[in-house]
């Protein structure tokens, strides 16, 4: 990820804000005029019958939920208000679910209401990992209403079980769907992470071979990535856990165990989270000691050669001087017809001389 994602990702965080001015009534449909148009989607199943539709009429849904045992209906784009108006009559939710619905800024929950469950949840984007999707959920006796802020997905896989009846996905309820649709959510973490395993590990090889500041700056945009990631996927663990613990009917006691197996998973992606967080602080308190380290070893190599230079600059300084050779106090050298290459010979023994004192005590 270069520097503008991560200017693009601080842009966002700062215009993601409530539409609702202050002073609204609660439950006032705001929706963004950015927002892409609505599509709905639904897969609907029993244990030996199957249905599909890309373009759906909500006015066949009431057929449909007498035909199958569980019927589940995919909204993507959150830019239609009539659509929305339209199912909270139709289905009779909440307002303030609604309106958690098309103010995308929320954290991962469980809300239980009377005869149904809203949930939140946070997919991440696989180009951009620092920018995450909300999704948001209704689970109803044999309904599930998904709600995705732009198309693509990480359900996929789930339709391909639905299709060919795979599993136990056409012999359970809704819940087992809910449970579903929000496993793979979660596992569409440990791809990401894995990605970013190998960028720490990249990091590190090009820090040690050949410290350079592009690398400390590609640490911290790993850095905050696994901020945003850790930021997203922290709230799964108190919604999962509200899920196991709270007694709902919706939700089955078979169910549950399946609840639990994806708490664990959330829990993985913390710890790996964690881990490589502090493997990133690591890597910056390394490239400051490789910094240092090549900075010292010019240092070192700067000041051999002063320090050979030092005895050749005093010869040179002597006989650089000017002498009356006439004097008693005289430099008989300075006459001498082989004095200078004799001087000259005499310097690179001496400068030879200290780099093999050098090399004998490893300095070099």
């Amino acid at each position: 990820m270069g520097r503008s994602k991560a200017k693009q990702h601080r842009k966002h965080l700062q215009h993601i804000r409530r539409r609702t001015a202050p002073g609204t009534a609660p439950g006032t449909l705001v929706v963004d005029p950015t927002a892409s148009v609505s599509t709905v989607r639904v897969m609907a199943y029993s244990a030996n019958d199957f249905f599909e539709e890309d373009h759906f009429s909500l006015q066949k849904l009431p057929e449909l939920q007498n035909r199958f045992a569980v019927v589940w209906i995919d909204i993507t784009g959150l830019g239609s208000r009539e659509l929305m108006e339209d199912l909270t009559q139709r289905l009779k939710l909440h307002p303030l679910a609604m309106e958690d619905v098309v103010n995308v800024h929320q954290r991962s929950k469980a809300d239980p209401y009377e005869d149904y469950l809203f949930l939140v949840a946070r997919m991440l984007d696989d180009e951009n990992t620092l920018m995450s999707e909300q999704i948001s959920m209704f689970v109803k006796q044999g309904l599930v209403v998904s709600f995705q802020e732009r198309p693509g997905d990480c359900w996929d896989p789930v339709r391909q079980r639905m299709r060919q009846a795979r599993g136990r996905v056409r012999v359970c309820g809704a819940d087992f769907l809910c449970y579903m649709l929000l496993d793979a959510i979660i596992d569409s973490y440990f791809p990401v992470v894995d990605r970013i395993s190998e960028m720490i590990d990249e990091a590190d090889d090009e820090i040690l071979h050949d410290p350079d500041p592009l690398h400390i700056q590609k640490v911290h945009e790993i850095r905050s990535q696994l901020l945003s990631i850790r930021r997203s996927i922290r709230p799964h663990r108190e919604m999962l856990n509200e899920l196991i613990r709270d007694d709902h009917p919706l939700i089955q006691a078979e169910t549950r165990v399946f609840f639990r197996d994806c708490y664990d998973h959330v829990i993985q992606v913390m710890d790996l989270v964690d881990t490589y967080r502090e493997l990133t602080a690591d890597l910056r308190d390394f490239y400051m000691s490789a910094v240092s380290n090549k900075m010292n070893e010019v240092m070192k190599v700067l000041t051999i050669i002063s320090t050979i230079f030092i005895p050749l600059s005093f010869i040179a300084g002597i006989y650089g001087m000017n002498f009356d050779t006439d004097s008693p106090w005289n430099m008989p050298e300075l006459g001498w017809r082989f004095g200078y290459p004799i001087v000259l010979s005499g310097m690179a023994l001496l400068g030879f001389g200290l780099l093999f004192a050098f090399y004998r005590r490893k300095w070099l």
